[in-house]
């Protein structure tokens, strides 16, 4: 059987990115972690890890040898805490991936309390709207705000989100306010990255789909966002990211009957495996305790989010 330190190792340099890293985070030199590795190797017969210059890859071997390194040093974990329930504290490096205006919104300023309430952990949150791969990239868990399709992955989710279709008081004034779902269409600029997909928005007569157009081109999510609020067009935004300026009328709500999918939830996922580690487990508490099914965000909102609509956007 292979040492569970060195299966640790193993872990933590596929989690760092490098052997280096791994040797910081367990106080360990790059050359002893290398040695620990290449035992491992050794004992296994096989090649875990890919070295080049620049970085470090899991081979397929690898691959599915970290899924199952994770769940064992999980059990072990979970073993420690059931035999000192009492005093068993999270520890350690939390690895998160968030996308990057909800990760700087509403993740980043709540981590000060975090820490605070678990002094042993630290939180490496890594901010990218790229899609992870959780096991494959070494995270501990990832935030996403998504419909959720079926995977290997274990999902909780955290909160509702609500996208609505809003544009600026002066925008209005300039070209008027939409009154039916096909005036966007030819009539208003429609603001989107350039990655996003057309917008299906439920209502009344069910299932809309309709096709941004505007001026500006555009790969960032939170240029689109800045446009919005300086009056360039009429965007598909969630109430997390402008639920302030719809509050204080810098933004205004437009055919609040229509809606995107009532599915797409924030949530957090994390490998699927029997026990939870500590410190995944409390970041995923505070979380949910912080947000919940009615979240902060949309507070001043309510009336217009409890408004029906009738049918269901994918």
């Amino acid at each position: 059987m292979s040492n569970l330190t060195d299966m640790e190792i193993f872990a933590r340099v596929v989690g760092a990115g490098s052997m280096s890293a791994a040797g910081r985070e367990m106080s360990l030199s790059p050359a002893v972690v290398s040695k620990r590795i290449r035992r491992l190797e050794e004992k296994l017969g096989t090649r875990l890890l890919q070295r080049t210059t620049r970085q470090i890859a899991m081979t397929e071997a690898g691959q599915g040898f970290y899924e199952r390194v994770v769940a064992i040093l999980a059990s072990v974990e979970e073993a420690e805490s059931f035999v000192s329930r009492g005093s068993a504290k999270a520890r350690g490096n939390l690895r998160v991936a968030v996308p990057t205006s909800f990760g700087r919104l509403h993740i980043a300023p709540h981590l000060g309390t975090f820490l605070a309430e678990n002094p042993d952990l630290s939180v490496n949150l890594d901010l990218s709207d790229d899609f992870v791969d959780i096991v494959g990239d070494g995270y501990d868990l990832a935030i996403r705000i998504a419909e959720l399709s079926d995977s290997s992955l274990v999902a909780r989710r955290l909160a509702p989100v609500h996208r609505i279709l809003c544009a600026s008081p002066d925008y209005l004034r300039r070209h008027g306010e939409p009154k039916t779902i096909n005036d966007l269409t030819g009539n208003h600029v429609t603001l989107a990255a350039t990655n996003q997909d057309p917008w299906r928005l439920a209502g009344p007569g069910g299932i809309e789909t309709v096709r941004t157009q505007a001026p500006i081109k555009t790969n960032s999510n939170e240029v689109v966002r800045e446009c919005l609020l300086a009056g360039v067009g009429i965007a598909l935004r969630s109430t997390w990211d402008v639920g302030p300026e719809l509050r204080e009328g810098k933004l205004q709500i437009l055919l609040p009957e229509y809606r995107a999918s009532k599915d797409v939830g924030l949530y957090a996922v994390y490998p699927s495996r029997q026990f939870l580690p500590a410190k995944v487990r409390v970041f995923i508490d505070f979380l949910a305790q912080l947000y919940g099914s009615s979240p902060y965000w949309d507070a001043g909102l309510e009336e217009w989010l409890r408004l029906p609509n009738t049918a269901q956007a994918g």
